[in-house]
């Protein structure tokens, strides 16, 4: 019943995506475990060194012998005054002194090589590569579809997805305003750019002529179906799989994702220097006083590295990154594959029921 175009092309059962969730929430088990559902797991390797990264795909592969996909952040190199860099690290050092940490650390670098990256995913012929921050070089995607990779790409609005058929991608991923984690906004400013994914969707499923995926606020086979009916060739779903015991986001993490209301997000440059959507914390709140500029990603992601870790060590979830969507009132401590059996299941329901309904009155 949910065989859709996407499905038939990735050689995957149902047409869920697990969101490539970055900094750690994606381990290989959970990659493997959604793969093995019949869904497709994604890594988020945004952060990964090379070394780290084909240690993570061979793991995958150990794991599963399902298509599975590799997410990378497209590179920025943001101009950043070094007025702008100092006064941050002054005003990030109270921080460390709160959390026991040295003081004025030095960044030796703010990201890890694009190039190099994609040079491991080459090598190891991934089945799918997915980004997000903008358009990679045309040859970066021509060489990975040379390779039978599936190459898919992220929007926010119509034009965006315009510009990324142009560029030669195999799907789209149309996401929300509703998504947790990074904006993937890259032709306007994100204020200009929050559109809700029920609008979103049907927009750009009408302006391209490759598959969409649906991402944003959708937790359960009732955004499922809801989706695949505004045209959407898959969902994908990240909030949702944050809690189950496969993920690698720390325990105060999870246990925040499990009690937070779908009132708990906002979206904050705060952390990254990128426009990204969390749970409010004090660290957000704070900086919402900052009266200098915050530093453009990545290099505000660099300099709030040590906090963000000596946080998590401490099991203090108020400087912690807790990146969430607006869904996550219905997030469920459950392993991956019950997520992904019980969303099948429900949208299942959903349809049936709506067919019996439908029978009836006509």
């Amino acid at each position: 019943m949910f065989e859709t175009e996407l499905t038939r092309t990735l050689k995957i059962r149902y047409p869920i995506f697990q969101a490539p969730m970055a900094g750690g929430p994606t381990t290989p088990d959970l990659v493997a475990a959604v793969s093995n559902a019949g869904g497709l797991g994604n890594l988020g390797a945004g952060y990964l060194t090379p070394e780290q990264l084909r240690g993570a795909i061979q793991k995958i592969r150990e794991l599963t012998d399902q298509p599975f996909g590799v997410n990378l952040f497209v590179p920025e190199q943001p101009e950043e005054s070094e007025e702008a860099v100092v006064q941050m690290t002054d005003y990030l050092n109270k921080y460390r002194v709160k959390l026991g940490i040295a003081q004025n650390p030095s960044i030796l670098k703010s990201s890890e090589s694009f190039d190099d990256q994609v040079q491991v995913l080459l090598e190891e012929k991934i089945p799918v590569f997915s980004f997000t921050f903008g358009i990679p070089p045309h040859d970066v995607i021509q060489a990975m579809k040379q390779c039978g990779t599936v190459v898919i790409g992220t929007a926010t609005t119509v034009e965006e997805a315009k510009h990324l058929e142009v560029a030669g991608v195999n799907a789209i991923v149309a996401q929300g305003c509703e998504a947790g984690g990074h904006r993937g906004t890259f032709l306007k400013n994100v204020s200009e750019s929050l559109i809700g994914t029920m609008a979103l969707v049907p927009q750009i499923v009408d302006h391209v002529s490759i598959p969409v995926i649906a991402s944003g606020g959708i937790m359960d086979g009732r955004g499922l179906v809801a989706s695949l009916a505004l045209g959407a060739a898959a969902v994908k779903m990240g909030t949702a799989f944050l809690a189950c015991p496969e993920s690698g986001a720390h325990e105060t993490y999870k246990r925040k994702i499990l009690s937070a209301n779908e009132d708990s997000t906002e979206i904050t440059c705060a952390y990254s220097g990128k426009a990204a959507r969390g749970i409010r914390t004090k660290f957000m709140n704070d900086m919402h006083q900052y009266p200098g500029t915050i530093p453009a990603y990545p290099i505000q992601n660099a300099m709030t590295r040590d906090i963000r870790q000596a946080a998590a060590k401490s099991n203090d979830p108020e400087y912690m990154s807790l990146w969430a969507g607006q869904g996550l009132r219905l997030a469920k401590d459950q392993s991956a594959a019950e997520i992904v059996k019980q969303t099948i299941e429900q949208a299942d329901a959903f349809v049936k029921k709506s067919f019996l309904y439908a029978g009836e009155r006509f």
